[in-house]
C-alpha cells in the first residue's frame, strides 16, 4: 500500500501548494485534503491516513480540536501529526505539545523545510519513501530568486543608493511613491496607512509601511535588499498597532512585486499580498483595522 496523507487548511493556496511538494517528492503518494477540521475528521471515518498536516487556525474546527479528535480515536490515535501556524511563539508549541502533536511547523515555510519534518515522521511511522536529492526544485513553489525581477540577466554592482526613505520610520516620507497598480479586488482597497512585518521562508523579514487594505489584499512599500521576495511566495502579515504590538497575522502570497520609483537604483519597492485565510475572526480583526484608518 503506498503512503496517504491528509492536509487541512482553510487557504486553498496553502493546500495547493503543499500538495504539489508532496506530490512531486514523494512517488506514488496520495494526498487528500479539507478547508478544515470537520471535513478532516469525516475524511477520516473512510480512509485510513499515514500522515496529517493540519493548520491550527481554520473555522468550525480548529487544528487544535481536530488533533484532540485524532489522538482519542481507538485505532488511529497514533497518526503522525504536524501542526502548521503562522504563530511560532512557544506557548503556542508547548499547548499543541500537550494536545499530543508530533512536530510543529512554522508559517512561512519553504518547501525544503515541509519535506524535513515530513520525511522524519513518516521514517518514524515504518514508512519510508526515497527522499530525493536536494536540488533548486526543493526550494519551493514558486521559490524563485531575484532573477523575477531582473529577467535573468546577470547582477551588476549597483551605484551607491540615494538616502534611505524609511529612516524616519514615516509613512510620509514614502508619500510621493503611489500605490501599486493591480487588478481590483471584490472590494476596492481603503487608503491606509500604517506599518506591518512581512515574513517569507528561511526566516527573512521586511518591514513595511501599508499604502492601501482590504480584506482580500494588502499594497505596501518596503526597502530594497538582496533577497527580495519572489512572485507567489507565502508570506505572513503582522499588522502592527500604534503602539508597536502585533494586530494580526494573515497568511497570504506574493501577487506582484516592482520598484517604488521610476530608476533603476531606487531604494523602495512596491509589494502587493493577497490574503488567502477564510477565517471570521481574522476578517473581523482586519474589518475594524481598516474602519479606523
Amino acid at each position: 500500500m503506498g503512503i496517504r496523507i491528509l492536509v487541512v487548511d482553510d487557504a486553498t493556496f496553502i493546500r495547493d501548494m503543499v500538495k504539489k511538494q508532496l506530490r512531486d517528492k514523494i512517488p506514488g503518494v496520495e494526498v487528500l485534503d479539507a478547508p478544515d477540521g470537520a471535513r478532516a475528521l469525516a475524511q477520516l471515518k473512510g480512509q485510513a491516513v499515514d500522515l496529517i498536516l493540519s493548520d491550527w487556525e481554520m473555522p468550525n474546527l480548529s487544528g487544535a480540536e481536530l488533533l484532540t479528535a485524532v489522538r482519542a480515536m481507538p485505532h488511529e490515535g497514533d497518526i503522525p501529526f504536524i501542526m502548521i501556524s503562522s504563530r511560532g511563539d512557544r506557548n503556542h508549541i508547548v499547548k499543541a505539545i500537550e494536545l499530543g502533536v508530533s512536530d510543529y511547523l512554522t508559517k512561512p515555510f519553504s518547501a525544503e523545510e515541509l519535506l524535513k519534518k515530513v520525511f522524519k515522521q513518516l521514517k518514524l511511522a515504518g514508512k519510508t519513501p526515497v527522499q530525493p536529492a536536494r536540488t533548486a526544485a526543493t526550494q519551493g513553489i514558486a521559490f524563485a530568486s531575484v532573477d523575477v525581477l531582473t529577467g535573468g540577466a546577470p547582477t551588476k554592482p549597483s551605484p551607491p543608493k540615494p538616502a534611505n526613505p524609511f529612516a524616519n520610520n514615516s509613512a510620509t516620507a514614502l508619500g510621493a511613491t503611489s500605490a501599486t497598480p493591480a487588478a481590483k479586488p471584490a472590494e476596492a482597497p481603503k487608503a491606509a496607512k500604517g506599518k506591518a512585518q512581512l515574513r517569507f521562508p528561511n526566516n527573512r523579514t521586511f518591514a513595511c509601511v501599508i499604502r492601501e487594505m482590504s480584506l482580500q489584499l494588502m499594497s505596501c512599500l518596503m526597502q530594497r535588499s538582496d533577497s527580495l521576495p519572489a512572485l507567489f511566495e507565502q508570506a505572513v502579515v503582522d499588522i502592527e498597532t500604534g503602539d508597536g504590538s502585533s494586530l494580526a497575522r494573515v497568511n497570504g502570497y506574493v501577487h506582484s512585486i516592482q520598484a517604488g520609483e521610476n530608476r533603476p537604483d531606487t531604494n523602495v519597492v512596491k509589494i502587493v499580498i493577497r490574503f488567502v485565510d477564510n477565517d471570521a475572526e481574522k476578517f473581523e480583526t482586519l474589518s475594524k483595522y481598516i474602519a479606523q484608518m
